[in-house]
């Protein structure tokens, strides 16, 4: 008998819904949410009734019986250290996520809202893969100062579902391969998979790597402190600076990469220096990332938003292809991810895990 599982993917300006029938997405809408709509709420956590309220009028104006569903699964957000796998939204997790404990992101609300939605229904509610997916070994968490730890957040819902659906298509386990995924979206995280973990990868929510369309990147040290501490600038300015208003914002006012494509096809010389300057650093940290490997690296993968542009994927091959093959697989499909994970569990595939 099929399966039928609501999936939600709050940003920070939309909420990204599907409802699948097994894999099959029978029901699917991006719900966009102006700025001045979202600026009526002080805190992120306070828009799960309004953002709840928006999913459930669109399952009804398409009639569709919410009594059908068998799970509501939500994106994961900016919890505590986790395990890869499928969780159960629990009080404990949920309590967490409200007080944004470990940080404010769109994310936040996807346990949330799936949460609620669920115990109305009496059903259960999911999240797959959250951000804080830690895998890393200990050596990665070193920074060089002993009060500042690296540490795992980023996109580990894609990735790890982009490494199942390659190694299914290259007809080979997770478990036995070397690979270096690169998603590439407002952040770009670039992770070392050894054998089914990942075991290194930068921090994509403070701007740790290289330059994307919205983040800064890796930037150098002493202009940073100097710039911090010149009193022309506040703590939050400063943060918005590193991940929201950095990268490519930053410099060309526009972190839509078909938008600076068009203005590099219309001869802006300088759009194409910064454009090109991005793909360096992705390139460049791909290398970093293959010494970890000892360069026995079997596959690399980009994936993301931006991997749909042929020419930011032209260039990469370009650079790396001599490392080790490149795949490459467009999109971030999160929502699919979400509904496999969820899949997984109600058809007795994957045992649950609490969060605890």
């Amino acid at each position: 008998m099929s399966k039928y599982v609501l999936v939600i993917n709050p940003g920070s300006t939309s909420t990204k819904i599907a409802v699948y029938r097994d894999e099959e997405p029978i029901l699917e809408k991006t719900i966009i949410h102006p700025t001045a709509q979202i600026q009526q709420f002080k805190i992120i956590s306070s828009q799960h009734t309004f953002r709840k309220q928006m999913i459930l009028d669109f399952l009804e104006e398409h009639q569709f019986d919410i009594h059908q569903l068998d799970a509501v699964c939500g994106r994961g957000g900016i919890l505590r250290p986790l395990t890869s796998g499928t969780y159960i939204i629990n009080d404990l997790m949920i309590k967490e996520l409200k007080l944004a404990l470990r940080g404010e992101h769109a994310c936040n609300l996807g346990a949330i809202i799936a949460d609620e939605i669920a115990q109305s229904l009496n059903i259960p509610a999911y999240t797959v893969d959250p951000v804080v997916v830690d895998e890393m070994e200990d050596i990665a968490r070193i920074s060089g100062m002993p009060i500042i730890e690296r540490q795992s957040i980023f996109h580990a819902l894609n990735h790890k579902a982009i490494a199942r659906r390659a190694c299914h298509d290259v007809a080979k386990r997770y478990e036995d391969l070397n690979l270096i995924i690169v998603h590439m979206g407002g952040g770009i995280s670039v992770a070392a998979h050894r054998h089914g973990r990942v075991v290194d990868v930068n921090d994509s929510l403070d701007g740790d790597g290289p330059m994307s369309p919205e983040r800064s990147g890796t930037v150098p040290m002493g202009p940073l402190y100097k710039m911090c501490f010149s009193g022309q600038y506040t703590l939050d300015e400063v943060i918005k600076m590193n991940h929201g208003k950095g990268g490519l914002v930053a410099y060309l006012g526009s972190a839509d990469a078909r938008e600076i494509v068009k203005r590099i096809h219309e001869g802006d010389m300088y759009a194409k220096l910064i454009y090109d300057a991005m793909i360096y650093q992705i390139g460049k940290e791909i290398g970093a990332v293959s010494t970890i490997f000892c360069g026995a690296v079997d596959y690399i993968i980009l994936t993301g938003g931006l991997a749909h542009d042929e020419y930011v994927t032209t260039q990469l091959k370009k650079c790396t292809q001599f490392i080790a093959p490149v795949l490459i697989y467009p999109g971030e499909n999160e929502l699919l991810s979400l509904a496999q994970g969820a899949m997984r569990v109600l058809n007795h595939q994957e045992t649950p895990k609490n969060y605890e």
